[in-house]
């Protein structure tokens, strides 16, 4: 029986940039070692002649079947996706932002899960700024679908622009809705609430673009609102006590009107690595204990460490896609004997020899002697 099939969505609007549109469609398609086999491209609204003409190459020159939907009015992220999710064709549906660059093997390791029985599976990220060697973040979100369900409560536990779902799953939890700047959370909640099979992959699996105003967009009254909107729902919804309502409107709300100089750090230092904090603690638990390493000199080096050797832990990560492939060494084989011939006999191994005194054949050690182990 064939694989199941899955559609590729994406989302582009007036904003986005012909360059990145482009590197984004091609790197989740082109150059992915599982292809999508139905892209979506949903064109949110009116956009500019250069970006209109970008659209159009893509369609025309992709190895898969592009359905390309266009609104006539921009609608704004959740009803744009919405009526991609309608024009799709498989019930797996992968996400893709118009901006961000997805690895080569991302599908290969994301659609297999969904295939397997899951409903929604998200990955990790590395955040890039000019290019992808420009690494400057890195998300890496909660594995275990308990942490992944506790972490809801007060946070996004997916990074939105890396999952994979089930067409069918999202529609039953009543698609994504119209909440501003806030419409994935709000379906992942709703997912989770109706028991959705939910998994995360640790490892970044897509290239998130995170540019000059990417953290100051993370603040702001619009943002506020949204996000006051979303705590009230969940109230609504009992996905929140009442307590965690109120914890959520002081710490994400207060949250929005920091300075971006300290969103920033806060950010980066404390929310993005918390599924890496998480996932540590479970493998430790699972774990025998093992001697400690020396402790760590104020510079994050071990004290013992010879000069230029780096600590196992501090190096960068370096994508799979992006590290040296190992060269294969083939093993030589054996000589063959020629035809007509014998194999030459076997060489019998030496009488081992005691310390004492070779022994005969047949000889048994003498009282208080034994042979030694070889």
């Amino acid at each position: 029986m064939l694989p199941e099939r899955f559609t590729l969505l994406m989302t582009v609007y007036g904003g986005d940039r012909e360059e990145y549109v482009r590197e984004a469609f091609r790197s989740a398609v082109h150059e992915q070692t599982l292809r999508p086999d139905q892209v979506v491209l949903v064109q949110d609204g009116p956009v500019a002649p250069g970006l209109e003409a970008c659209l159009r190459d893509l369609v025309e020159d992709s190895p898969v079947e592009v359905t390309f939907v266009r609104l006539d009015a921009n609608r704004g992220l959740g009803p744009a996706l919405d009526a991609g999710l309608q024009a799709a064709r498989h019930d797996i549906v992968a996400r893709m932002d118009a901006d961000d660059i997805a690895m080569p093997h991302r599908f290969a390791e994301q659609v297999p899960l969904v295939r397997d029985g899951a409903d929604l599976v998200g990955a990790g990220l590395l955040e890039f700024g000019t290019d992808i060697t420009d690494i400057v973040g890195r998300r890496t979100p909660p594995a275990d679908p308990t942490d992944i369900a506790r972490y809801s409560r007060l946070h996004d536990p997916f990074n939105h622009p890396t999952v994979v779902y089930r067409r069918s799953a999202v529609i039953a939890a009543g698609g994504y809705g119209d909440l501003p700047l806030m419409e994935d959370y709000w379906l992942f909640v709703r997912m989770i609430a109706g028991g959705a099979r939910i998994a995360n992959v640790a490892e970044p699996l897509v290239y998130y673009r995170v540019g000059d105003g990417a953290y100051e967009r993370r603040g702001g009254r619009d943002l506020l609102r949204s996000e006051l909107r979303l705590q009230r729902e969940m109230r609504r919804e009992r996905f929140i006590s009442a307590p965690q309502y109120w914890r959520n409107v002081v710490v994400r709300g207060g949250y929005r009107f920091v300075p971006t100089a300290i969103r920033r750090p806060f950010y980066r230092m404390i929310v993005a690595p918390y599924g890496a904090r998480r996932n540590r603690s479970r493998r430790t638990a699972a774990t025998p204990a093992t001697p400690a390493l020396p402790a760590p000199t104020a510079l994050g080096t071990a004290s013992t460490a010879a000069p230029g050797v780096p600590i196992p832990g501090n190096e960068p990560y370096v994508p799979r896609h992006a590290r040296p492939a190992v060269p294969y060494v083939p093993q030589e084989a054996p000589p063959q004997p020629l035809p007509g011939t014998l194999p030459p006999a076997p060489v019998a191994p030496p009488h081992p020899v005691h310390p004492s005194g070779p022994l005969a054949p047949g000889e048994a050690p003498p009282s208080g002697r034994s042979r030694p182990s070889y």
